[in-house]
């Protein structure tokens, strides 16, 4: 596998000591501790949180995040408490986002974070799991169903970065630009409140609000971001074999919801089911019944599979 770009915090010490005392504030938010795994791949270390890994569960889920995340943003104000009371949760922190994993990331446009992902969920012990990916996630959810689709039960794409452009809608684009040139909290609030979140419908709670701030701060301030963003996958998702559970929000100004059920019906073999949640921004992850909506998928899978067994 090449590597195409490595990112890196600035200070390499100081940009992992702020993280883990992130994580610290939110595990106690949560009033929880997440287990943790460093497996080694051709990227190099890649950090995975755990939750439930070791229990006997039914099923498995793997979390992959969006871009400038990480993984454990989907449990902000505990909202993965509906998955944690029936699954083994692993949330991958992918290389190259502003984590505890390495820097070194692929070219985006090959098949390498599909090869990397597969890697990921064997050095984890993982036959075959479920797949939830956010916007940059669910492209790599789709790379893995590419490469590797006897891994995959069924994926989950939360407002998908790869069914179409980044959109280039002067709106989208300053909110998105605002806080990359000039990183404040008030411009980052400004960003999550219009291109992430659609309050009243779709918001956290203040304390998980100003976590989720803190965490932007840290990766525009002290992260240098050099990893490719998510892009539009066209004809390759015809060879995603994996079947596949949309989900998405009708107030996501990053990637519109209209051009995304259009294409992913065009060029999704496996699509399975679509949804589409009203007043919800490109923060889906964070959105209680998207969450459920996973949570209630999975049971209704596992009990077809139960019945033809």
């Amino acid at each position: 596998m090449d590597i195409h770009r490595i990112s890196y915090f600035k200070n390499r010490l100081r940009g992992k000591i702020e993280f883990k005392n992130w994580v610290n504030r939110l595990e106690a938010e949560n009033n929880c501790t997440y287990e943790q795994y460093e497996v080694f791949t051709d990227l190099g270390k890649t950090h995975v949180w755990g939750y439930n890994t070791k229990k006997t569960m039914p099923e498995t889920l793997v979390i992959f995040p969006g871009a400038r995340t990480t993984a454990l943003i989907w449990d902000l104000d505990n909202g993965l408490s509906p998955l944690k009371e029936k699954y083994k949760i692993y949330l991958v922190e992918t290389n190259g986002l502003p984590n505890l994993s390495d820097g070194a990331s692929p070219n985006i446009k090959t098949a390498d974070y599909g090869t990397w992902a597969a890697t990921v969920l064997e050095r984890l012990q993982i036959e075959k799991a479920y797949i939830a990916g956010a916007s940059f996630g669910a492209l790599i959810a789709a790379k893995l169903a590419i490469t590797h689709p006897e891994k995959i039960k069924s994926i989950f794409m939360l407002n998908p970065g790869c069914l179409q452009p980044f959109s280039l809608s002067i709106k989208n684009l300053y909110y998105n630009i605002l806080p990359i040139v000039r990183p404040t909290t008030s411009n980052v609030r400004t960003f999550l409140n219009k291109a992430i979140f659609k309050k009243p419908t779709h918001q956290l709670s203040s304390q998980a609000e100003q976590l989720l701030i803190d965490y932007e701060l840290l990766a525009l301030k002290e992260y240098k971001d050099k990893t490719q963003k998510p892009y539009f996958m066209k004809e390759e998702l015809h060879s995603c074999k994996a079947t596949v559970h949309l989900i998405l929000g009708d107030a996501d100004i990053l990637f519109p919801f209209q051009a995304s059920l259009k294409n992913a019906e065009r060029y999704l073999p496996n699509l399975e089911n679509t949804i589409v949640f009203s007043g919800v921004g490109h923060g889906i992850e964070t959105y209680a019944p998207a969450i459920e909506y996973i949570k209630n998928s999975i049971e209704i899978n596992s009990k077809k599979i139960e019945l033809v067994s």
